[in-house]
């Protein structure tokens, strides 16, 4: 990393703990009955690690003056279980059909097919529960039900959920660079997005702020991804933790791909740029954001 985003690192680190925490004291445990095995391919994914990059987003906007906030810790373990949920679904052999995750083999790989698939739906409800239960910490009712339809859109047909299946429709298909940048908008962007903006509700920022927040994280959420299509030509499994080069094998269309790898890396180096410049417009500093923004730049993994 070379330096860039080290105090983002310190801080996701000590956030991923926290999270890693709750995860453990809230997910359900394997017992002997027919739920055990469901309830152990539910934590299977949820406890296997990962950047704890969604949670991360929400608690540091919603903490951004000092003060840990249960209410944000349980919405951003939420938005973590509906990341989880997704990567189970994306790996089955009906979608991407990738054997490896983080680094270990995939849900349906160690439970079967039917188990992963319900475990990917348990973590979905499970999380809208969590959301739910915010008004149990202080949070108002108006307030809950907002962040509440915000994590159903970035999740379902107007985001996560429309995101892949655009994915789906364009594999093998030539694409324009407006419908590439519409579907990681969808598939990716919609759950970083919807975090950073939920962060904002709990801490009360003003709507201008909000705005500004929201126009980041579509930068970011772009830059991650921009990264990831870098990273999946560049990288291996022992550095990823997955296949590299399964998007190209899928005939997916990826932005080094379209625009070539060097203009890719320029298209990235733009885009991080445009996402320091919106935070700059922010009343008040919110430099871990800067930071976060330099570490989806320079991330290697």
């Amino acid at each position: 990393m070379n330096g860039h985003g080290e105090n983002f690192i310190q801080a996701l680190k000590s956030i991923s703990e926290r999270v890693d925490r709750a995860l453990d004291q809230w997910l359900p445990l394997p017992d002997v009955h027919a739920s055990g095995r469901l309830n152990e391919a539910v934590r299977y994914s949820a406890m296997a690690g990962g950047k704890r990059i969604r949670p991360a987003l929400c608690l540091m906007i919603a903490e951004s003056k000092g003060e840990q906030s249960e209410a944000a810790l349980r919405a951003g373990c939420a938005f973590e279980l509906i990341h989880a949920y997704s990567l189970i679904h994306d790996d089955l052999p009906a979608m991407d059909d990738d054997d490896y995750r983080r680094g270990k083999p995939t849900n349906h790989k160690v439970f079967g097919e039917a188990v992963a698939i319900l475990a990917g739906d348990s973590l979905l409800t499970l999380a809208f529960a969590w959301f739910a239960g915010l008004v149990q910490h202080g949070i108002t009712a108006d307030k809950t039900v907002e962040i509440l339809a915000l994590a159903a859109q970035a999740a379902g047909h107007a985001g996560m959920v429309g995101g892949q299946m655009l994915d789906l429709t364009y594999e093998h298909r030539e694409t324009d660079l407006l419908t590439l940048e519409t579907i990681h908008r969808q598939k990716t962007g919609a759950l970083i997005k919807a975090p950073m903006r939920t962060g904002a509700i709990l801490a009360a920022f003003e709507p201008d702020e909000c705005r500004i927040i929201e126009n980041f994280a579509e930068k970011i959420g772009l830059l991650f991804q921009i990264k990831d299509d870098l990273l999946d030509v560049e990288g291996d499994l022992s550095q990823l933790g997955k296949q590299a080069g399964r998007d190209a094998a899928l005939g997916k269309t990826t932005f080094p791909g379209l625009l070539g790898l060097q203009p890719a890396r320029d298209y990235a180096r733009k885009t991080l740029e445009e996402a320091h410049e919106l935070l700059q417009k922010l009343n008040r500093p919110l430099p871990l954001l800067a930071d976060m923004a330099d570490y989806f730049y320079y991330r290697q993994k």
